[in-house]
């Protein structure tokens, strides 16, 4: 009988007994050393493998990562990535060329037009006169042979301020500092592009000064410059997040009342264009015969009327002043005003048809009003606007309402007296060196007139105010 039970499995006949100690080796006892080598070989894939995996998992893990490949792990992005930007020179000089040349051809269109006519006008002239009128727009005056021509068309002012604003978002873009809130980026866009600009204007000068007009390269170059880089810098803090982070650390007073200045002055230059508007519209007739006193045909009158409608913030602001009280003068020993009409022989100039005929009497006194009502009204919307944004059962203490009331008036003037001394200027030399409104006049009752209407209306809105009622 065996000794071998069902179970256990039979060794084949010829077996040594010394092959079952070799079974119990541990593995790899035995094996030849190419054996061994292609385990190790095995195990090292295996780790490589594994690392791999991992790399790419914590790459995955990281924000905005992507996979690994090749078992390389790339570095984490920078914030501002280098691509799509350009040269700072290239970007504010292709920015203020192309606000340049976007400001200059409507100025070149109208003005070729106004010069029109069936036997006169010319491609070349239109070219040389939009240039001037490029540079009186920025407030470059220009010296002809009846004396100095200075009185600058504030539209074609807005029309380069605003090309010149695009011009600093581009080139903060350009610059890769959108979104970075660095004052520093902010300036050096600004400054790039007031340099081009500053440029562009002097090679205009040197351009336009032939024959009987002269303009001083260097006056137009440094205007240029300034008006560039002032309107520049406006897009560059936005686009950089420089004016949010002023208006984040400025005082909450101050914010308020800036913004409050800034309502009470819409309110104001609102009021002054429907006044100038109902006056034109009043003087309708003798407008269009001034207009049909030129004998230029239709598009010669067409342009006549657009050089009109460019001077029309002009007449906006002179409206205001008049409004406000000190008025404005239409040449030297002239004034209009509210209490006193003194004018003498006028330019037929279609803008000037307007002009009231005498002193306010009647129901016009109540024009007056309309200064204290425009303060009244913004320190109104204050107070409601601090009513809502307080607690539902609180009420703003009088220092946090009254403070931006009274700050309010101060920001008008200051505005109010940049707009009044940008809208004056000469119409040659003789009577009409003087026109426009008086700066410091403007500034001194506006900043009267509103602080007192804004701390009405705010006081009124807050006495007014009713606590919410308790559930």
């Amino acid at each position: 009988m065996s000794s071998v039970t069902p179970d256990q499995p039979r060794r084949p006949a010829g077996v040594r007994a010394d092959a079952r100690r070799d079974d119990a080796r541990p593995a790899g006892a035995g094996r030849t050393d190419d054996a061994r080598r292609t385990d190790d070989a095995r195990r090292e894939d295996a780790r490589r493998t594994d690392g791999r995996r991992e790399d790419g998992r914590r790459e995955h893990d990281r924000p905005g990562g992507r996979p690994a490949s090749g078992g390389r792990v790339p570095a984490p992005r920078r914030p501002e990535s280098g691509r799509g930007r350009a040269p700072l020179v290239v970007a504010a000089a292709v920015a203020a060329g192309w606000a340049a040349l976007t400001s200059y051809l409507p100025v070149a269109v109208v003005l070729g037009l106004a010069q029109f006519s069936e036997d006169a006008g010319s491609v070349g002239g239109a070219l040389r006169a939009g240039l001037s009128g490029w540079l009186l727009g920025h407030g470059v005056p220009l010296q002809t042979t009846a004396g100095p021509l200075g009185l600058v068309p504030l539209l074609l002012s807005g029309l380069a301020f605003w090309r010149l604003t695009r011009a600093g978002v581009h080139t903060s873009r350009a610059m890769g500092a959108r979104g970075g809130r660095s004052p520093r980026q902010a300036l050096t866009a600004a400054v790039a592009v007031g340099l081009g600009y500053g440029l562009l204007g002097a090679l205009a000068a040197v351009l336009v000064s032939t024959g009987d007009l002269r303009v001083s390269p260097v006056r137009a170059g440094v205007t240029h410059a300034i008006f560039g880089a002032l309107a520049a810098l406006v897009g560059a803090v936005r686009t950089t997040g420089v004016a949010g982070l002023l208006a984040e650390r400025a005082p909450a007073v101050l914010r308020d009342g800036v913004r409050t200045g800034l309502v009470a002055g819409l309110l104001l230059l609102g009021a002054g264009a429907g006044a100038a508007g109902l006056a034109v519209a009043t003087g309708g007739g003798d407008a269009a015969d001034m207009i049909g006193a030129y004998r230029t045909g239709v598009a010669g009158q067409a342009g006549i009327t657009l050089i009109s409608l460019a001077y029309a913030p002009n007449a906006t602001i002179w409206s205001t002043a008049y409004l406000l009280g000190p008025g404005f003068a239409v040449g030297a020993g002239t004034a209009v005003r509210t209490s006193e009409v003194s004018v003498g022989a006028l330019p037929a100039v279609p803008l000037l048809a307007g002009l009231p005929s005498g002193p306010v009497d009647g129901f016009g006194a109540a024009l007056l009003a309309v200064p204290v009502l425009a303060g009244m009204a913004a320190g109104w919307l204050l107070a409601r606007r601090l009513l809502r944004e307080a607690d539902e059962r609180a009420v703003p203490q009088w220092g946090a309402l009254l403070g931006p009331a009274a700050l309010a008036g101060p920001v008008v003037g200051l505005l109010a007296g940049l707009a009044a001394a940008a809208s004056g200027g000469s119409l040659g030399g003789g009577r009409l060196a003087e026109i426009g409104p008086v700066p410091w006049q403007v500034a001194a009752v506006s900043a009267a007139v509103v602080t007192a209407g804004a701390l009405l209306g705010a006081a009124a809105a807050r006495v007014l105010a009713r606590p919410a009622p308790r559930a």
